[in-house]
């Protein structure tokens, strides 16, 4: 899963990645599922889960960003109007994979600073032949 924050906005601080992700996992675990690893950066947030078998993929999302942004405005006054923003992508992982997925969330630094969020999704986007609109992509 993957989403980033309102209009990219790069408010996300080093700070409170490993919070953050432990929040998510808390919220996760809570609908049955497991945050299995995480990766953030100043931007977006990609969540590498096992999917609760019980609950359909949007409800996940909005119980992640809901959820999550809610306690991200209690922790520090800059976050105060904080949004993720609306749009999401989610996309499965074979077994096989999850290894290289794994440490690809670990070093989500390092990969941004050779490419943008917006062209690594548009990226994930092609890859899985997923249409889409960048009038409705970037909100």
């Amino acid at each position: 899963m993957v989403f980033s924050t309102k209009n990219r906005e790069p408010i996300l601080t080093p700070d409170i990645h490993l919070d953050l992700q432990a929040y998510i996992g808390g919220i996760v675990g809570n609908l049955d599922g497991i945050l299995l690893k995480a990766g953030s950066v100043a931007d977006h947030l990609h969540l590498l889960i096992a999917h609760p078998r019980t609950c359909a993929p949007a409800h996940v999302v909005k119980e992640i960003k809901a959820g999550s942004s809610k306690w991200l405005k209690t922790r520090d006054p800059r976050y105060a109007a904080f949004h993720w923003q609306t749009g999401y992508g989610m996309f499965s992982v074979s077994p096989s994979h999850r290894p290289a997925v794994e440490t690809y969330l670990a070093n989500q630094a390092d990969h941004h600073r050779k490419i943008t969020f917006q062209d690594e999704y548009r990226k994930l986007l092609q890859k899985y032949a997923i249409a889409y609109d960048e009038r409705y992509v970037w909100d």
